[in-house]
């Protein structure tokens, strides 16, 4: 007899398969290209050391600063060697202090996630979310699902720090807003993660956001507790309670696997007598929209001056200098 949701698991790997086919042979054309635009900038340096015609060399110029960039694009997958690297990723945001300004903080970031994943047709579906009371999210949890996704984004994780003209203050005061974000690798059920049943706390509510009298008649929301560490995670994106509780079941697997690698982290840095201070004041990042615009990351010293871009999803520099960064002191 077929257990419940065994066909829904059969399927999702099965797309978790061909995502991963896509993404190989989206590789391999890479390579095939970058092989063919070499070909053309020798074709253009001929020619134009030939001809003696300065535009054929200004083209090949142009060409050769673009493979650059894409060549480091693809040096930098090179560096997603850790063991979760190539999974998907599972992102956890909540707001600091300062109540509606924190708030509409998160939610910025949750857009300049999604408009990242976007632009690499990665897949953002949202697990849980706690709306602001006036403005904003307080806390959202959401799946970004894509190869590598947890390789790029693990270096998002920490404290970011807003400073800017708070739109809600009427007095047009600088506010400085903080958000903490929290990056899990999606893992499989058989990677080796205990979970006792009698260890779990298994709770059931009313979902709080937008789905219809279904949704808020049925206490389809799950939350689970996980005692031995304390560990909290819930779901409420889908109608049917038995699949909000797979996808928290999933979600506490992450955490649990996270909790181990950041133990594994802690004894390496004592060994090179690292001190890493994890203070809710100690940001990864400032974006500063006043007096002045700059984003800046105080792990490795890259600075961007355009911070619309940043907030509309251009956050490679950060996440290429934090990857290089890791490998060298790996």
């Amino acid at each position: 007899m077929t257990q419940p949701g065994f066909w829904d698991n059969d399927q999702a790997r099965a797309q978790e398969v061909t995502q991963t086919v896509t993404g190989l042979k989206e590789r391999i054309a890479d390579f095939a290209e970058l092989a063919r635009i070499i070909e053309d900038v020798e074709v253009l340096l001929d020619l134009g050391e030939e001809e003696d015609d300065l535009p054929l060399a200004e083209e090949a110029a142009d060409v050769l600063a673009d493979l650059k960039k894409r060549v480091a694009g693809m040096e930098l997958q090179v560096l997603l060697s850790g063991p979760y690297d190539g999974n998907n990723a599972i992102v956890a945001m909540h707001a600091g202090a300062g109540g509606t300004e924190a708030q509409d903080w998160v939610e910025m970031l949750l857009r300049m996630y999604t408009r990242w994943a976007e632009d690499r047709k990665f897949k953002v579906s949202i697990l849980d979310m706690l709306p602001g009371d006036e403005a904003g999210v307080k806390s959202v949890t959401f799946e970004v699902v894509g190869l590598n996704a947890y390789g790029y984004l693990k270096s998002e994780k920490g404290v970011h720090r807003l400073v800017r003209i708070s739109p809600f203050d009427t007095a047009g005061r600088r506010h400085t807003s903080f958000a903490s974000v929290d990056v899990l690798p999606e893992v499989e059920d058989d990677i080796g993660v205990e979970i006792n049943a009698d260890d779990l706390r298994i709770d059931t509510y009313r979902s709080g956001g937008a789905g219809g009298q279904h949704v808020n008649k049925t206490d389809s929301a799950v939350r689970i507790t996980h005692l031995p560490t304390g560990i909290v995670v819930q779901c409420q994106n889908e109608r049917s309670q038995l699949s909000n509780r797979s996808t928290a079941m999933k979600m506490l697997q992450s955490k649990l696997v996270d909790l181990e690698l950041s133990k594994r982290e802690s004894e390496m840095a004592q060994v090179r007598g690292e001190q890493q201070d994890i203070a809710w004041g100690s940001q990864i990042r400032s974006y500063v929209f006043h007096p002045y615009s700059m984003v800046k990351d105080h792990r490795t010293g890259a600075e961007v001056g355009n911070v619309e871009a940043v907030m509309d999803g251009d956050i490679d520099d950060f996440i290429n200098a934090y990857l290089s960064k890791q490998a060298r002191i790996s």
